[in-house]
């Protein structure tokens, strides 16, 4: 990670592109106070592998019961 504060950047833009091109994450800054973050674009997200979470996510038996009266109720008359 690389941090830079902001009239820095608007000097080196170029430069700090290529850091993020290679791979870097650059933290841009104003007087000391982290304000934004450039990150490299990932280039492709991995593909679904059905079943990979086999065994990890559990449905109560109860799931498709009706919701209790109180919390019904919460639903339709909120506490602002």
């Amino acid at each position: 990670m690389y941090s830079v504060e902001l009239p820095e950047l608007q000097a080196d833009f170029t430069q700090l592109l290529r850091r993020v091109l290679s791979g870097e994450e650059v933290i841009i800054s104003q007087a000391g106070t982290p304000i934004a973050r450039i990150v490299p674009i990932a280039d492709q997200s991995l593909p679904r592998i059905p079943g990979l979470d086999r065994g990890k996510v559990v449905i109560s038996p109860d799931f498709n019961e009706p919701l209790p009266e109180d919390i019904i109720n919460d639903f339709l008359n909120p506490i602002d």
